[in-house]
């Protein structure tokens, strides 16, 4: 049924069992016996399917996928065997029959709602659950070479999205009016949709397109240009403002693909830019093309942004590297994978040695305050001598 409406493709068997027991093996490194997981993001990563159910995952057993609902689908997408279940009190007695209720218990304690947790810890009788996530977020830094595929096939809208974005930007146009024309690009060469982000009140739109003074509004979202939004109940993504000539106009555009996200910006202008706007995205063209030439597997990750903070610095442009005033953020690059905010994150303040596999989009932005941003964003996969583009979509500015 599934192949036939070509939903994608599914995650190969072998791969999910290496997921499976790459996560049993730390499990049992940190005397943990069972886990449970119920987000969607990690029972897609560790199934293959978000159909409605729960994955117990024990140290010393065969994984048990619970599925209340769709079967039938989920016996299409997952490789593992299913136990299908009326309601989330079946799970007990049926893990109890299986001897897995012993020993320590984790689950996401960084994503469950308090009341799920106690609810959980009632039916499943343990007094102390610990928190399984930090587990689950080390294993899914490094991606496979099928990750890295769908990544790829990710990378391929946005370029399709930045092409289309020469043909239709100019003066005049709104915000919102560009975002609509090209998020309906994207949809039409396989953009799943949405973009996934974890924690409480993490919003994420497809596509944010700022311009002026929009572009240098702050918002209370941990990014550098957020946008003003077209209402203060989503502050954020594009506004009514319209292009003028003379002004940068910033794509940040996420593209989704079979669950795997991709995040790049390019730079558009009606007319020519001001030297201030030329030198910000020169240096930022600069700081990519130096990150490229040395960072590589082994590096650490407090050296690639401190790389480009001295670069910000030698250019006199540190007081608007990554964000003004209280807009600053303290990071230059974010992991990318079947979320947009996973590791690396590229910052001074945590150590991370980069290792081949990983894949984060680097972002070196200038916000000028009352003129506007410019910079660019690009996906990275970390390689053993060097980083390897996602996208090969041009850098420059693009005037149109």
């Amino acid at each position: 049924m599934l192949k036939s409406l070509n939903v994608g493709e599914l995650t190969p068997k072998d791969e999910i069992h290496a997921r499976i027991n790459n996560l049993k093996a730390r499990m049992e490194e940190q005397g943990i016996a069972l886990a449970i997981i119920l987000q969607n993001v990690d029972l897609f990563y560790f199934t293959g399917s978000l159909q409605k159910g729960v994955l117990a995952v024990s140290a010393d057993r065969d994984p048990v996928f619970f599925v209340e609902k769709s079967l039938a689908r989920a016996e299409e997408e997952t490789p593992l065997e299913i136990t299908p279940i009326k309601k989330d009190k079946d799970i007990k007695d049926i893990l109890s029959d299986l001897g897995a209720l012993r020993g320590r218990c984790g689950m996401e304690l960084d994503v469950l709602p308090v009341l799920v947790f106690e609810r959980w810890k009632s039916i499943l009788g343990y007094d102390n659950i610990v928190d399984v996530w930090p587990l689950i977020r080390d294993l899914r830094i490094i991606k496979s070479s099928f990750e890295i595929r769908q990544v790829k096939r990710s990378g391929e809208i946005i370029s399709r999205v930045f092409e289309k974005a020469k043909e239709i930007v100019r003066e005049g146009m709104r915000e919102v009016d560009i975002a609509a024309v090209l998020e309906s690009e994207g949809r039409m060469h396989g953009h799943q949709g949405f973009l996934r982000m974890r924690g409480l009140n993490q919003e994420m739109m497809n596509i944010y397109i700022t311009h002026g003074l929009s572009g240098t509004i702050v918002s209370g979202a941990d990014v550098p240009i957020s946008g003003a939004g077209v209402t203060h109940a989503i502050p954020q993504g594009p506004s009514v403002n319209r292009a003028q000539r003379g002004i940068p106009l910033l794509i940040d555009y996420g593209a989704g693909y079979n669950g795997y996200i991709t995040d790049e910006t390019r730079a558009y202008a009606v007319g020519e830019l001001k030297d201030i706007y030329l030198k910000g995205h020169a240096v930022a063209r600069e700081i990519i093309e130096e990150t490229m030439d040395f960072a590589k597997e082994g590096i650490d990750g407090t050296e690639v942004f401190m790389r480009a903070l001295h670069k910000a610095k030698h250019e006199g442009l540190e007081e608007y590297f990554m964000g003004y005033g209280e807009g600053k953020v303290g990071f230059i690059g974010h992991g990318l994978g079947l979320e947009i905010n996973e590791l690396p994150v590229i910052t001074p303040r945590h150590k991370i040695i980069l290792q081949e596999g990983m894949i984060f989009a680097f972002e070196p932005k200038f916000i000028f305050p009352g003129e506007g941003s410019v910079g660019i964003e690009v996906d990275f996969i970390v390689r053993k001598n060097g980083l390897e583009r996602v996208t090969d979509s041009s850098i420059d500015i693009v005037y149109v």
